[in-house]
């Protein structure tokens, strides 16, 4: 049964990195289409993706077993744009995070059901850590998992079907604004000594964000990134379609045995209070993809009314944005997509022989919380072909810039895209499109610390973040140039 297991997930990581190049590589939808009206079009639609309270909850570390109850509803939501010439597709589902599998059988079924390229499609988890995990290890647990995935995946597919029938002449603006108060570093440099040894027995960590004594602290090892990037759609006439919102905190809260998208989906709802007109359809979509949050969370204090405050507030400060945005309908849209190799960090001889020691039980030495989660962790990353080829994205809406990235990536990587992006502004959706884990740059690797630690939730090789970084910098150069004049 092992050899079986293993020649599956063997075949998954194969498949999954060769499906997206496949549907690339047939012949462009548009080729074989009528011609589309030139002129901005927009469509938005949401689909309810509660699950049953018979799947996990379970990640690659957090072992959360099967929900108690449903707090609130989980969604997709969808925005589809269309200039004439270009189509282009967001989905931001709630979800923790979506393994390359799901992705690409989304994009298939968005494709075949709506037309539209997976190139030219961003599907993005919210990061909700009260949602599932929508990943292989996830579906393997038991049946209703793997048919809550497939159901998943049908009805991101309908909606963005759905949005893409209710395209219709729009307006579009985007505005952003710093939002600091929730925003804080996560990941604390110690003093010497201060650590004890990390799962795999090391004493080697100079960097914590679990439970780190006030007194041993020297300071955040990073930078925050507070801007609330907001783009509005609205219809030819002025009212409310749609808005796609980015902010870079983790998640708002974590109550366990309860179901919710967190503060993603209360300011989804809270935008609709203000915004939607009730006796008018199709009703506005509000949506909150997760930015480059790797790094950072909110100060303490998550229950659901601290979730809901996050959410409330963060729609106050976008209803200031949103009034003094400009709708234009003149504006142009391109995307470019690319696949960049990177190398995974497989376990030598000595980690694979410590996580069977380990798991055999005989292994003695002091034990950290989660060393039987990383010992089942380095079993699976050496199933891992040596190296990956992650997808990403950048689009151009106008003169905004929108990068697509496949990891929790750090706030320092999202600044950097920012400042060095031709496109102002520019901001990055996160968990995009594939599973990458976190993205420590390489000098945060050299500090230790849980997202630096190699799992399933980090694998790249330490060199990834520069890579990941001017490839998106690269992309967003290639969808540059300078919108119509209004």
């Amino acid at each position: 049964m092992a050899a079986q297991t293993t020649l599956t997930r063997r075949a998954f990581l194969a498949a999954a990195a060769a499906a997206p190049a496949a549907l690339a590589a047939q012949a462009p939808l548009a080729a074989r289409t009528p011609e589309r009206p030139h002129g901005l079009r927009a469509g938005a639609a949401v689909a309810t993706i509660t699950p049953d309270l018979d799947v996990t909850l379970d990640g690659t570390i957090m072992q959360l077993g099967p929900p108690k109850a449903v707090h609130d509803d989980l969604h997709a939501r969808v925005l589809v744009l269309d200039d004439g010439r270009t189509r282009i597709a967001f989905v931001i589902v709630d979800c923790t995070m979506m393994g390359p599998d799901v992705h690409t059988e989304m994009k298939r079924l968005i494709r075949e059901r709506a037309g539209i390229e997976p190139n030219h499609v961003v599907t993005a988890a919210t990061h909700s850590h009260m949602a599932v995990r929508l990943t292989r290890a996830n579906a393997e647990r038991n049946a209703a998992n793997a048919k809550y995935h497939k159901i998943a995946a049908e009805r991101v597919a309908d909606a963005v079907a759905e949005a893409t029938k209710r395209l219709a002449p729009a307006k579009i603006g985007w505005g952003v604004a710093d939002k600091p108060e929730f925003c804080r570093n996560r990941r604390w440099l110690m003093k010497p000594g201060a650590l004890g040894p990390n799962p795999f027995g090391e004493n080697t960590d100079r960097a914590t964000m679990h439970g780190s004594p006030a007194k041993d602290r020297i300071r955040p090892t990073g930078p925050i990134d507070p801007g609330l990037s907001v783009l509005s759609v609205q219809h030819a006439n002025g009212r409310p379609l749609a808005m796609l919102a980015n902010y870079s905190v983790h998640y708002a809260g974590m109550v366990r045995g309860q179901v919710s998208a967190d503060y993603f989906g209360f300011f989804a709802a809270r935008m609709a209070e203000l915004l939607d007109r009730k006796d008018d359809r199709p009703p506005f979509v509000a949506m909150m993809s997760n930015g480059t949050s790797g790094d950072i969370n909110r100060a303490p204090g998550g229950d659901f009314e601290g979730m809901k405050k996050v959410g409330h507030s963060v729609a106050a400060t976008a209803m200031d944005i949103y009034r003094r945005i400009e709708h234009r309908a003149d504006v142009t849209l391109a995307a470019e997509a690319a696949r960049l190799e990177l190398g995974v960090r497989r376990p030598d001889a000595e980690r694979l022989a410590w996580a069977k020691a380990v798991l055999a039980g005989t292994w003695n030495k002091p034990a950290h919380r989660w060393r039987d989660v990383y010992a089942r962790n380095a079993l699976r990353l050496a199933e891992y072909p040596p190296t990956v080829r992650l997808p990403l994205a950048a689009f151009r809406i106008g003169d905004l810039g929108i990068a697509a990235s496949p990891c929790e990536t750090f706030a320092e990587t999202g600044l950097a895209i920012k400042a060095g992006s031709p496109l102002k502004p520019t901001f990055t959706i996160g968990l995009a499109n594939w599973q990458g884990g976190y993205l420590p740059p390489p000098d945060q690797h050299k500090l230790g610390g849980y997202t630096t630690w190699p799992a399933e939730s980090s694998y790249l090789e330490v060199d990834a973040e520069p890579k990941i970084r001017n490839e998106l910098l690269r992309l967003l150069k290639r969808v540059h140039r300078p919108s119509s004049p209004a």
